[in-house]
């Protein structure tokens, strides 16, 4: 916060802000004559669409006292944007304008008794924020003479032609707001100075604590080490201390820095000044190596310099001219600081035990890039660059297309440019047309951060490569931010493809920096259209065909200039689950954040390449498919480990993983889920019978997809076309699917045995009646035997384990002994006992479960848990209530919300609740879904809301006229829907023998039978014979579309305090409000709602 005094002595406590697309009205009521004379007519929303950087100076009430837009080319038609470099030169005496350090001013505005304040208020932000930026220059085709407050911060550019250019130039330079800081050699009595600002940062308490240390740094400078301060009118603002004695051997075992040759130098050996000892020397001398680094060890400045922390380092460079590289350490986790803005992080080894983070700048990468068409001589170069890269030969073959015709092989004009320094090629960004704009505008929610209609179809491209030196990634931005003025375009979209598939042949190295530039773009919710019924009033083919899934990422001009907030924090999250991916998914979506250290541990990493649908056996909460995954590719963001965990050290803060790896955390989330456990035979410590050894090879407990996935390659190899039998053992929904898997691959039923446990709790596993009779029915059809009520006693009679061949079960009634092919177990689910024993050894609080708070916390303040792994502690004296009851993706979203305020800088952290209100657990509302393909070829689905786990209470008893039902399951169209007390859609099943449309139907969840088509009126009147056909109409698409629910509010906000009478609204305004709501949802969706006629069109 800093204030401005107006031209009549008023003051405001003000802030430059970025400005948003809000602003647009206000900046606009700024528009006044003197603006006009010098800027023309101008759109507002669409200059703040497009430029580069926009700022809005605004006072605690948020009132707009000044905007400002900048862009990377001049303002009008003076000069095509690309030519604008050699035009200003050659005109006007601007030789140091490049376009890293140069802006352009598109429009000021403020209100005229604070004009000449904000500009000066905006100029300094400006320059402040932007550490490469030297130069603001206004070139206007309007000549005449400046408003009077532009005249006091721009100066005229001398003319350097006569007669020039129809326009007016002026020039703003850095010096005369926020000027570089000069470096010299700390002197003792520097010390006072010094220990002022370490004062003011509370971080700094171990120098404090030791008042001489600095003094006796300074006094101990010599060749190599070495302590220098930054002044600003002669006062010191800044201190650091470096040294060239750098222990390279351990950052080389601590860090990957091949790419920087080790931090070494080669040195040629000295030449031998006798020609008899040169006779006699080795040929094969080799090359010696020498130390290329310079470390810094200690750096401070004060807070209102920081943005000037680079003018340090050319100090650096030139007290040590034969040394390439300057590296600093900090521990981690640590906030990364603006001096680290042109350093490149580079991640420890998996090996590395070292509690630090390493950041390099190499000396090149303090010059200035130059970013240029590419030309065919620059061929050589570029193959040079990417010899080594595993998709070169694509990125060469494009680089040779767009030589020979500008084109690749389906007609979309390419576009290449390299970055070069001096007269060396050090990167390469190759363009393509983005060809299926339909296609992402409707699958990719862009518009979260363009607006689409101000971008011409021809401003939008895809990057096709992107390869950039090391070096120089702290240039990605302006490489991107240059492409897009030379190429004439708007917006950059990069498509990450899953690496198996056919599709990825981008060569872009490295995928962190474009993305370190990039937003990452949510896909949408798509609509499953009955096509052929809907004929040509269906969505364009462009929209419906189906593509390869990849994940979106999105560049425009203005995030060129809007540098993410780094993460340090180590952030490692325990299991794979849908718990733990909508957590992950959460955080790698802040467009805003960057997360340098987010790790999954999981046994088999992220779920794999295919769907439950394909591989069978288990059913699915439809939570996340391999195709949700590939268009979220949290692959990108999250670094894997795979291996189970097997202990946890609470007091170094690392994960033990199998195999021996340590995984340091920061903040530990697990969110292991519950698993089904080895079968143990009845009497058996299962202690016992997991120190036996390996299970037997035809004895599978699946857990997840590579589970699934092992189990079917083995039956399709070793068992189907044999004559043995089958046992599947467990209970729920889960045995069901199995047994349709087995039958499906071709297994006979004679050759199958359902063995189901006694039941641990009246709960049926189908959550209708309906269903539970109809699979029976099918399984007794394919003369599947069920045996319920049987505990496994004995295996191969208590002879040799492997393989599997016999199994005996008891119960109440006479013992049954089966000879067994194969045993597939889906019994005893509950915590992995290998993630139990890393609890319990760590002392947290283990209940039957985790024990949790409200909040997620365990009793370590930096453990989490989430999922149906825990349980809340027993002082809510709510144990009929755990994540387990909720939809996992909802619990995930909410551990995130909980999680953010401690990692993210910008928000800041809520206050702790009184005791007293920490007494409620948190109640979720979306959903729980289960599916899956049953016995007799049904598929199956369940939506529901969250209910109790209450073993002991009376089932709840529905009223049969809530019911909605339509078909029957024997013919295989059975739909039911439950309407609560409130005639809200509380409950959906479905059993059909066709595929049914997944990502529709559990949008009915919650809404009211009015919203449906008056479901519950029409129903009883018998004019709904068949609700798969009733939902399939076009009226209800509109329901299913993934911004219904946006639409929903704005509703109930216009209709909150409206007036009804015999259900309609008196007001005729608060109607027509309605209406025009409904409108502009239909007209603005109408890519996807093609069927519903807009206005004048009837």
């Amino acid at each position: 916060m800093r204030t401005i005094t107006s031209a009549g002595g008023h003051e405001e406590t003000v802030t430059v802000r970025r400005s948003e697309s809000a602003d647009a009205r206000g900046i606009d009521g700024l528009i006044g004559a003197l603006a006009l004379a010098v800027f023309g007519r101008v759109d507002i929303i669409h200059l703040l669409e497009k430029a580069n950087l926009a700022v809005t100076l605004a006072n605690e009430k948020d009132d707009i006292l000044g905007h400002a837009s900048f862009f990377d080319h001049p303002v009008g038609h003076v000069v095509d944007q690309t030519q604008w470099e050699p035009f200003l030169h050659k005109h006007f005496s601007a030789e140091t304008c490049t376009p890293l350090n140069t802006l352009f001013l598109h429009i000021f505005v403020a209100p005229p008794e604070f004009a000449a304040a904000s500009v000066k208020e905006i100029m300094r932000a400006v320059f402040n924020a932007i550490a490469e930026l030297e130069s603001i220059c206004l070139v206007s085709p309007y000549v005449g003479p400046l408003e009077p407050a532009l005249g006091e911060v721009f100066e005229p550019l001398q003319r350097l032609t006569d007669p020039g250019p129809q326009c007016s130039a002026f020039i703003c330079h850095r010096r005369e707001h926020c000027p570089k800081l000069h470096a010299r050699p700390a002197r003792v009595e520097d010390h006072d100075d010094i220990m002022r600002i370490f004062a003011e940062q509370a971080k700094c308490l171990s120098v404090m604590e030791r008042p001489h240390f600095l003094a006796e740094l300074v006094e101990a400078q010599n060749e190599k080490n070495h302590a220098a301060v930054c002044e600003s009118d002669g006062v010191t603002v800044g201190f650091i201390s470096f040294t060239s004695d750098v222990d390279v051997k351990l950052l080389n075992g601590n860090f990957e820095l091949s790419e920087f040759d080790g931090l070494y130098k080669r040195v040629e050996p000295a030449a031998q000044s006798d020609s008899r000892e040169s006779q006699t020397s080795d040929p094969q001398q080799e090359e010696t190596q020498k130390p290329n680094a310079v470390c810094i060890q200690y750096f401070i400045m004060d807070k209102n310099y920081e943005t000037r922390s680079v003018d340090f380092i050319p100090y650096i460079f030139n007290l040590f001219p034969d040394l390439d590289v300057c590296i600093i350490s900090v521990p981690s986790p640590s906030p990364e600081i603006p001096l680290l803005q042109s350093f490149l992080r580079l991640p420890p080894r998996a090996s590395s035990s070292l509690p630090r983070e390493l950041y390099v700048l190499h000396r090149d990468g303090l010059r200035s890039v130059e970013v240029r068409p590419a030309v065919a001589a620059d061929r050589p170069a570029v193959s040079d660059l990417v010899k080594d890269l595993r998709l070169s030969e694509s990125l060469l073959q494009d680089l040779d297309r767009f030589y020979e015709s500008r084109r690749d092989p389906d007609g979309a004009a390419l576009q290449a440019f390299v970055a070069q320094l001096q007269t060396r090629v050090v990167g390469l960004l190759i363009l393509r047309d983005e060809q299926d704009i339909e296609y992402i505008c409707a699958h990719y929610n862009i518009e979260n951060f363009i607006y689409f209609s101000h971008h011409r179809r021809e401003e939008l491209a895809q990057i096709r490569h992107f390869v950039l030196k090391r070096s120089f990634q702290h240039f990605s931005k302006h490489l991107f931010k240059e492409a897009l003025r030379l190429a004439g375009r708007s917006c950059l979209f990069l498509r990450i493809y899953p690496s198996h598939h056919s599709q990825e042949n981008s060569c872009v190295h490295r995928l962190d920096s474009v993305l370190g530039c990039a937003v990452p773009v949510r896909p949408r919710r798509q609509i499953v259209y009955p096509l052929e019924e809907l004929g040509i009033n269906g969505p364009s083919r462009q929209i419906t065909e189906d593509q390869a899934p990849f994940a979106l990422s999105l560049i425009s001009r203005k995030l060129t200039m809007e540098p993410k907030v780094p993460v340090q924090a180590r952030v490692v999250v325990v299991g794979a689950s849908d718990t733990a991916l909508s957590f992950l998914e959460v955080l790698c979506f802040c467009p805003h954040l960057s997360f340098n250290n987010l790790t999954l541990v999981s046994t088999h990493g992220f779920p794999g390449d295919f769907d439950f649908e394909d591989v069978g056996f288990l059913s699915t909460s439809h939570a996340y498919s391999s195709r949700d995954l590939a268009q979220l590719s949290l692959r990108s963001c999250v670094t894997e480990v795979t291996g189970k965990m097997v202990g946890i050290n609470r007091k170094s803060k690392h994960v033990l993983v199998s195999g021996g790896v340590q995984v340091p955390y920061d903040h530990l989330v697990l969110c292991t889920g519950l698993q089904y456990q080895a079968p143990g035979p009845t009497g058996l410590d299962l202690n016992q019978s997991r120190s036996r050894g390996p299970a037997p090879s035809n004895l599978f407990t699946l857990n997840d997809l590579y589970d699934c996935a092992a189990a079917r390659r083995w039956l399709c190899a070793n068992f189907v076309e044999l004559e043995d039998d089958a046992i599947v053992y467990g209970s729920g929904l889960d045995v069901f699917t199995a047994v349709e898997t087995l039958l499906s691959l071709g297994v006979r039923g004679t050759r199958i045995h359902l063995v189901v446990p006694p039941p641990e709790a009246d709960a049926p596993c189908f959550g209708d009646p309906v269903v539970e009779k109809a699979v029976a029915t099918a399984l007794e059809k394919a003369e599947v035997q069920v045996h319920r009520d049987r505990l496994l006693a004995q295996m191969n009679d208590g002879g040799p384990p492997d393989p599997l061949t016999s199994v005996s079960f008891t119960s109440d009634a006479e013992p049954l002994l089966l000879q067994c092919g194969v045993f597939i177990n889906l019994s005893n689910k509950g915590v992995d006992h290998d993630a139990f024993r890393s609890i319990n050894k760590s002392f947290l609080v283990f209940d039957s479960r985790l024990v949790i708070n409200a909040t997620f916390h365990t009793s370590d303040p930096a453990i989490y848990g989430a999922g149906p792994l825990t349980k809340f502690s027993r002082r809510y004296y709510a144990d009929e209530w755990s994540h387990a009851n909720f939809s996992s993706k909802e619990v995930g979203r909410d551990l995130a919300a909980a999680l953010l305020p401690l990692l993210d800088p910008t928000l800041e952290l809520a206050a702790e609740p009184p005791p007293e209100l920490d007494r409620l657990v948190p109640l979720y509302k979306q959903a729980k879904i289960q599916g899956g393909k049953l016995p007799g070829g049904f598929h199956f689905l369940h939506v529901s809301k969250p209910s109790a786990t209450n073993p002991t209470a009376p089932p709840v008893q529905h009223l049969q006229d809530g019911d909605i039902v339509t078909g029957r399951a024997e013919t295989g169209n059975y739909f039911c829907v439950r309407l609560d007390c409130y005639d809200l859609v509380e409950t959906l099943t479905c059993l059909s023998l066709k595929p049914l449309p997944f990502s529709n139907y559990p949008s009915l969840f919650g809404k009211h039978q009015q919203l449906l088509g008056q479901l519950s009126s029409r129903y009883r009147q018998g004019l709904i014979q068949d609700l798969y056909s009733f939902f399939r109409q076009s009226w209800c698409l509109a329901v299913y579309h993934d911004r219904f629910s946006d639409f929903e509010e704005e509703l109930q906000q216009i209709t909150s305090n409206a007036e009804t009478e015999d259900d309609r609204f008196k007001d005729a305004e608060t109607r027509a409000s309605l209406r025009s709501s409904a409108v502009r949802y239909l007209t603005y969706n109408r890519n996807l709602l093609p069927m519903f006629a807009g206005p004048g069109q009837l």
